[in-house]
């Protein structure tokens, strides 16, 4: 019912910056917690970022506190991650996905919807 369209990523060098977007269709976004999550070759998809329909309540993966910004705006139905001071490690496909419990939720399985992701390559 819902779609979601992940955009920005891109090649930058290890303490650049990028901000990604994920844009909603179908239904707006505004009853639904939000999240960030990523996924490195080899690896399993991994918690990175949430955020609640309200956008009060916020959590992150400690690998990006300090470093990544979660935020929302409802009017445009979209979903955003600034990413700042950008290391090798974070270099992986990013996922924006929606929740229908309307938290900000950590765990992978409370998401109901996913986009297809963005290729986010950090260089040393």
């Amino acid at each position: 019912q819902v779609q979601l369209v992940e955009s920005g990523g891109g090649l930058v060098q290890t303490g650049g910056s990028l901000r990604l977007s994920c844009a909603a269709s179908g239904r707006t976004i505004s009853s639904y917690g939000m999240g960030w999550f990523r996924q490195a070759p080899g690896k399993e998809r991994e918690f990175v970022a949430t955020i609640s329909w309200i956008g009060r309540n916020l959590y992150y993966a400690d690998s990006v506190k300090g470093r990544f910004t979660i935020s929302r705006d409802n009017a445009k139905n979209t979903l955003y991650l600034q990413m700042n001071s950008l290391k090798p490690e974070d270099t992986a496909v990013y996922y924006c996905a929606a929740t229908r419990t309307g938290q900000a939720m950590a765990n992978i399985l409370e998401y109901n919807y996913w986009g297809q992701g963005t290729q986010v390559t950090v260089s040393s």
